[in-house]
C-alpha cells in the first residue's frame, strides 16, 4: 500500500526524512480493524517524528499520521481515535498510552489498523476531510476548553497564536459555545481570519486586552508565556498543550502562586470527547477549516506547508 513514513531523522532539516512509497499492509490482529483511509491530516507531531522526537532509529520506516477518518472493511464509516494503551482495549491492560505513530503505524497510508474500541461514527454530514482534521487538533482544543478549563458560556478565553490547528478549533469552538474569545497573532491576516471564526478581538502578541481573561489555550510556548500568564484574572487557568516556541523561562512562579493561577497541561482527548466534539459539530454546523488539500503522493509538498508555518487551518492528505 502506498503510505507516507520516516524513513530516518534530521533535527536540522526533517522533511529530508520523509519518504512516500510502497509499505506492507496491516496484518489481521485480534480485537483490531484494518481501516481504508478516505482521508488523513496533519499535526506538527508528524515533524517532530521526522526529527527523531518519540521514535528509536530501530522503529524505522514509522508510516507518520494520527488522524484519519475512513471506511471498515463492512462499510461503516468511522472517526479513529487516535490515543492506543490509554484504556487497555486491543492491547493489555499494562501497555502505556501512545499516539498512532508513535508504537504502531500511522494513517498517513491507503490503511491502517487500530484497536475496534477507538473507531467512533463519521456523523453523515461531515465529510471524510472534515471529519479527519478532528482526532487531533479539535480533540484537544475541546477537551482544553471543557474538561481542563472548565469555561462555560459567558465566560473569557484567550488563544494564543492563531493558525495552528488547535488554536482555531480552539477559537471556533470558544465562539460557537458562547465564549467570549481573544486571540493572537504576529499576521494581520491571520488576526482577520480569527475574527471571521467568531473572536470578539484579535491582537498581535503581547498586547494589552481589555480584560483579564477566565482562561488561556496556550500551544506556543516562551514566546507568549508572560502574556498567558499576565492576562489572566486571578484563579484563572492556563491550559498547555504545546510550545512550539520551546519552554517558558521564566516561569513567572511568582505571579502564578499570588493570584492563585492553575497551569493544567492537556494531550489529546478520551474517545468520550471525541465523540462529543464531533457530536457538537454535526448539530451546530461547525466545520474544520481547511487550508490545502492533497493526494497522499503529494505528502512532501503538504508536510513543508505545515512546515513553512503559512497555513491557516488543516493540511489534508487524501489515499
Amino acid at each position: 500500500m502506498l503510505a507516507a513514513y520516516a524513513a530516518r531523522f534530521d533535527p536540522e532539516d526533517p522533511l529530508t526524512g520523509l519518504e512516500v512509497g510502497d509499505l506492507p499492509s496491516p496484518e489481521p490482529r485480534d480485537g483490531w480493524s484494518t481501516i481504508d483511509v478516505r482521508a488523513a491530516s496533519l499535526n506538527h507531531h508528524d515533524l517532530w517524528s521526522l526529527r527523531g522526537v518519540g521514535l528509536r532509529a530501530d522503529q524505522l520506516p514509522m508510516i507518520l499520521g494520527t488522524d484519519a477518518a475512513g471506511v471498515t472493511a463492512d462499510g461503516r464509516e468511522v472517526v479513529v481515535h487516535a490515543v492506543i494503551g490509554a484504556t487497555g482495549h486491543g492491547v493489555g491492560p499494562t501497555e502505556g498510552r501512545t499516539i498512532l505513530s508513535e508504537r504502531y503505524p500511522g494513517t498517513l497510508a491507503e490503511q491502517v489498523a487500530v484497536p475496534t474500541w477507538n473507531l467512533v461514527d463519521k456523523p453523515p454530514a461531515l465529510t471524510f476531510a472534515e471529519a479527519a482534521c478532528v482526532p487531533t487538533a479539535w480533540l484537544t482544543a475541546y477537551r482544553m476548553l471543557f474538561t481542563s478549563a472548565h469555561v462555560a458560556p459567558g465566560d473569557s478565553v484567550l488563544v494564543q497564536g492563531v493558525g495552528g490547528g488547535v488554536a482555531s478549533a480552539a477559537i471556533a469552538l470558544a465562539a460557537a459555545t458562547g465564549l467570549e474569545v481573544f486571540a493572537t497573532s504576529r499576521d494581520a491576516a491571520k488576526r482577520g481570519r480569527a475574527l471571521a471564526l467568531g473572536a470578539t478581538a484579535a491582537v498581535e502578541p503581547g498586547a494589552r486586552l481589555p480584560h483579564r481573561v477566565d482562561a488561556v489555550i496556550e500551544t506556543v510556548g516562551a514566546a507568549t508565556w508572560s502574556h498567558s500568564v499576565r492576562s489572566l484574572r486571578p484563579g484563572g487557568t492556563i491550559v498547555v498543550a504545546g510550545a512550539t516556541t520551546g519552554d517558558a523561562n521564566p516561569a513567572e512562579l511568582q505571579r502564578i502562586f499570588f493570584l492563585e493561577l492553575s497551569v493544567v497541561g492537556a494531550t489529546m482527548g478520551t474517545r468520550s470527547d471525541l465523540e462529543g466534539v464531533l457530536s457538537l459539530m454535526a448539530r451546530t454546523g461547525l466545520r474544520p477549516l481547511i487550508d490545502t488539500e492533497l493526494p497522499l503522493a503529494d505528502a512532501a509538498r503538504g508536510m513543508a506547508r505545515l512546515a513553512s508555518g503559512g497555513q491557516l487551518g488543516k493540511v489534508v492528505l487524501r489515499p
